[in-house]
């Protein structure tokens, strides 16, 4: 019975987990910038070489639910959020790159 139990409680966290995470075909949006939009594109990240772990621990996004963290281009700049990577040597620098991100 244990066994079983814990066959379940594994099989919805797995069905969770697919349910709130970006595939890399898929995007996110986020449209509450006065910058404008930006889209979080799966595939451009995952064909940089990146896996979803990379992003989502505990330093760096620890939830996998978008809104779950307020990101700021100030927190960004301090080398946090998309900011661990942006910082202009493991990828293109964050600030004075405004529109690579927010489209208006």
């Amino acid at each position: 019975m244990k066994k079983i139990v814990l066959l379940m409680v594994v099989l919805f966290v797995g069905v969770v987990t697919a349910a709130v995470a970006v595939p890399s075909g898929r995007t996110l949006v986020f449209d509450k910038s006065p910058e404008g939009k930006v889209t979080f594109s799966g595939k451009i990240h995952k064909d940089a070489g990146l896996k979803c772990r990379d992003c989502h621990n505990k330093k760096v996004f620890p939830k996998m639910k978008k809104g779950t963290v307020k990101i700021t281009m100030d927190a960004i700049y301090a080398g946090k959020y998309c900011g661990v990577c942006h910082n202009g040597k493991r990828a293109f620098e964050a600030k004075n790159n405004c529109k690579r991100c927010h489209v208006k």
